[in-house]
C-alpha cells in the first residue's frame, strides 16, 4: 500500500525540522530531522503547536508521521544543559501547551509510527486519537537510565492507554517494547507491514473527515474529559454532547439518509 500524491504545503510558518501537505481533506504533518531520528527540538515543538493553531477550517484530520527510519527518537538532549530548575519546569510546560493542540486539537490526529518511538517520540504519539505502527516500531521510555524524568505529557497520558505498572516497568528498567507488545500494551491499534504505516494513517484520516465534523469534535473534546469525570457529571456531559451533535443540521440530513436508505453503512468501510 503506498500513500496517495500530496498537494502542495500549507501557508504555515515551520522550521525545517517539519513537512506539511495536504491529501484533500486530510493534512499530513512529518518530523523531518532524519539524520537525527527525528529527536525534538524547541524549534519543532513551537513549529508543532503554530501547525495545530492556524489549521485551515476545511482539514478535516491530521496525519502525524516522519520522514526516514524512525518516527521520533525523543528529546533533543543537547538542549537539556540549557536549563535550570525554574527553565526546565517553563521547558516541560511548553510541551504540555503544545501537545494539548494535538489531542484537544479542532480535528482528530492518526500517527503513522516506524523505527524508535522513544521517550519524548512516545510522549508525541500519545497525544494522538490513533497510532499505526509498522513493523519495526520499538517503544521505550529510558529516563531512568538518563537520570531525567517524563515532562512531555507522558506522565498523564501513558497511564490512561497502559497502565501505570507498564509505565513504571518502562522507567525503571529501560525495557524495550517491539511492535506486537507495543499493540498488546495498548499503545497502537493498528500493526502493518514496514513502509505501509503512512498510507494506512491516511486511509484512516480520510473516513474519518468523511464523518460528521461535530460529531469528531465531541469524540476528541467531549470523551476524554467524560471518561475523567466521576459518572454523575459524566452522563451530564454525555447528555449535553449528544443533544448538541443530534440538533445540528448535518445531523438531521445523515439521519434521514439513513432512514431512506442511502447513507453509508458500516459494512462500506
Amino acid at each position: 500500500m503506498t500513500a496517495p500524491e500530496a498537494t502542495p504545503s500549507f501557508d504555515i510558518d515551520l522550521p525545517p525540522s517539519l513537512l506539511a501537505r495536504r491529501h484533500g481533506a486530510v493534512a499530513v504533518l512529518s518530523l523531518n530531522r532524519p539524520a537525527k531520528r527525528n529527536a525534538l527540538d524547541d524549534a519543532t515543538i513551537l513549529g508543532i503547536e503554530r501547525f495545530f493553531t492556524q489549521l485551515p477550517g476545511d482539514v478535516g484530520s491530521v496525519v502525524l508521521a516522519a520522514e526516514g527510519d524512525h518516527f521520533s527518537a525523543g528529546l533533543d538532549l543537547s538542549e537539556m544543559d540549557e536549563h535550570d530548575t525554574i527553565s526546565g519546569v517553563r521547558h516541560s510546560r511548553m510541551w504540555h501547551r503544545a501537545l494539548d493542540h494535538i489531542e484537544f486539537g479542532p480535528v482528530p490526529v492518526v500517527c503513522a509510527l516506524r523505527g524508535a518511538v522513544v521517550g519524548g517520540g512516545l510522549e508525541l504519539a500519545a497525544a494522538a486519537h490513533l497510532r499505526v505502527a509498522e513493523r519495526s516500531t520499538f517503544y521505550a521510555l529510558p529516563e531512568g537510565m538518563r537520570g531525567i524524568f517524563v515532562g512531555g505529557g507522558a506522565a498523564v497520558r501513558l497511564p490512561r492507554l497502559i497502565g501505570v505498572a507498564r509505565m513504571t516497568d518502562l522507567m525503571l528498567t529501560g525495557r524495550r517494547y517491539d511492535v506486537d507488545e507495543g499493540y498488546a500494551a495498548g499503545l497502537s491499534q493498528y500493526v502493518v507491514d514496514d513502509g505501509a504505516g503512512l498510507a494506512r494513517a491516511i486511509e484512516l484520516a480520510e473516513l474519518i473527515a468523511r464523518n460528521a465534523p461535530q460529531t469528531n469534535y465531541a469524540i476528541v473534546q467531549a470523551l476524554p474529559r467524560i471518561a475523567e469525570a466521576n459518572p454523575r457529571e459524566g452522563y451530564f456531559m454525555e447528555a449535553m454532547m449528544a443533544a448538541i451533535a443530534q440538533g445540528t443540521d448535518d445531523a438531521k440530513a445523515r439521519m434521514r439518509a439513513f432512514l431512506d436508505g442511502k447513507a453509508e453503512k458500516v459494512t462500506d468501510r
